[in-house]
């Protein structure tokens, strides 16, 4: 019984592991991929029923070894999704985030890198901002002294740091634009850095959205509030 328990163990947590990388690689759909996480749940609790019954009523055959081994497999695979589900339950199901909810900066150069994508170039509008004013009320448009030369600068050179992909330098616009690729699943989020002049101060706007998705379980906001840390500290040295 404890190769039995162990195999349920190891299956569960690889259906949740493997999800990711299988759609990354486009051997699986995303339903599928998803799929995968819930069997991986039910896997898990009945990979951790057999252990109690193994340890109950046949302790003989568990070692102190296998039993922690597939009480930690079964258990990762158990709350890896849910965490993600409790997650979405405490962020808005939204997947584009901008500091200007008025008048978000527009994707220019990868608007035709979201052609196919599910979610649309276009800003979701009114229902959207609501939400992440209500969320997320500090995301509001930056304001800087410095040259905006030194902003573009500063700006590309923070999304060269965090490894994002940069997809287009416009210095006459003041526009940035960067993809950034997620490590598990592969998804490509966007953002766009806006840059102008107002006056004795500089107006900074990031956005960022994702391609695919209804809820982007708070990345979006994550990255932006990334690449705001990274802006600020290039700037301060």
């Amino acid at each position: 019984m404890k190769i039995f328990v162990g195999l349920i163990s190891l299956i569960a947590v690889l259906l949740v592991a493997l999800a990711g990388p299988l759609y990354k690689f486009g051997m699986i759909e995303l339903a599928t991929a998803f799929a995968g996480f819930k069997f991986g749940v039910f896997a898990g609790i009945a990979a951790l029923i057999l252990l109690v019954i193994q340890l109950l009523f046949k302790r003989h055959t568990a070692s102190i070894g296998s039993a922690l081994t597939s009480a930690v497999l079964a258990i990762a695979a158990i709350v890896i999704p849910l965490s993600m589900m409790n997650t979405a339950k405490n962020v808005p199901p939204i997947h584009d985030i901008s500091t200007d909810l008025v008048n978000p900066p527009a994707f220019i150069a990868i608007a035709p890198l979201r052609a196919d994508a599910p979610n649309p170039v276009a800003y979701d509008g009114i229902e959207t901002a609501e939400q992440q004013r209500t969320a997320y009320p500090e995301l509001q448009t930056l304001r800087y002294d410095q040259t905006q030369p030194e902003l573009m600068a500063a700006g590309t050179q923070a999304i060269e740091n965090l490894g994002w992909e940069l997809v287009n330098i416009d210095a006459d616009k003041g526009i940035i634009e960067a993809t950034d690729t997620t490590a598990w699943f592969g998804f490509k989020d966007d953002v766009v850095v806006r840059i102008t002049d107002n006056e004795n101060e500089r107006l900074v706007d990031i956005r960022s959205k994702s391609r695919i998705g209804g809820s982007d379980l708070g990345k979006n906001a994550a990255r932006v509030y990334k690449l705001i840390d990274e802006l600020d500290s290039i700037l301060a040295k």
